[in-house]
């Protein structure tokens, strides 16, 4: 699992994490608003919390939209921690630039959302404890059971186009997910973005780069640093994997560690997770249009 070096580096990382504690507290206090600048020309949006009827139970998710005409659906894999405000915000973000956003409970076949306290980390082990054994009940089944019950959801939306390609974005251990709702669902699902993804490309039998003959969107790729340095190779093979079916991706190694998008992560790095984001936007804006 993608999480298993986490508090090491968090250790490694203490110095400039005292000073991201106290940001991040300032941030929960203003809704985490503080952290993410406004979406230039940011729309109006609605939200709204959902629940999903799948074969595994009922999905309760976040969903926000574009409040007026109809935006390119969107589904959000959160990282270990799973659903809670942080990202809302990022999702509520993304909104703002005209998508119809789904963002997930990846946990609800074991505990509705939030799965932690607000505030909580993964560095301390009660926290790592408890959403270990949740995260370890996912698998390939799971994650293609819900990409299909998701997908299909927005499709019954009125604020999502039919006429237009879906995303899907995934953090962490999202990060195989995405690749998955990419397979599971190819003609629909259109762009596909990781961030400091976690398995993509392994020498497993299952390892999700397998999957990327059976895909059709084009793809965004972040890895963290530390995670490329622990397996130089997975870069290898996942890029050889696009070429060979001949898909646009994007693969790149950012100077930031393992964590660094989520906005509550005590790895957060504001300036690397803007330019990720930057390139999600111009993954969407091209792939979804």
């Amino acid at each position: 699992m993608c999480d298993e070096h986490y508090e090491d580096d968090v250790k490694a990382n203490k110095k400039s994490l005292l000073s991201r504690r106290e940001f991040g507290a300032l941030s929960v206090a203003a809704g985490m608003s503080i952290l993410l600048p406004r979406a230039e020309g940011a729309v109006a949006v609605s939200e709204s919390e959902v629940n999903i009827k799948t074969p595994d139970g009922t999905a309760d998710c976040y969903f926000v939209h574009p409040a007026t005409g109809t935006g390119a659906g969107v589904v959000v894999w959160p990282d270990i921690l799973g659903l809670r405000p942080a990202f809302r915000t990022m999702g509520k973000r993304l909104a703002e630039s005209g998508y119809s956003v789904l963002v997930v409970n990846p946990f609800y076949r074991s505990k509705k959302a939030p799965v932690i306290a607000e505030g909580a980390k993964f560095s301390d082990p009660a926290v790592s404890a408890a959403v270990r054994p949740m995260a370890g009940a996912l698998n390939p089944t799971t994650h293609v059971t819900g990409a299909k019950a998701f997908v299909a959801w927005l499709d019954t939306q009125s604020s999502v186009s039919k006429t237009r390609k879906i995303g899907t974005t995934g953090y962490c251990m999202g990060g195989p997910m995405v690749m998955r709702t990419a397979a599971a669902v190819p003609d629909r699902v259109g762009a596909a973005a990781t961030f400091h993804g976690g398995g993509l490309a392994s020498t497993a039998a299952d390892s999700p780069h397998l999957l990327v003959p059976q895909m059709k969107a084009q793809s965004l790729h972040c890895v963290a640093q530390n995670d490329d340095q622990r397996d130089t190779n997975a870069k290898v093979l996942l890029k050889e994997a696009f070429d060979k079916a001949k898909l646009l991706t994007e693969i790149e190694v950012y100077p930031a560690p393992h964590g660094w998008c989520a906005i509550d992560s005590e790895q957060y790095n504001m300036d690397q997770a803007e330019r990720a984001h930057a390139r999600l936007l111009v993954l969407f804006g091209k792939a979804l249009a």
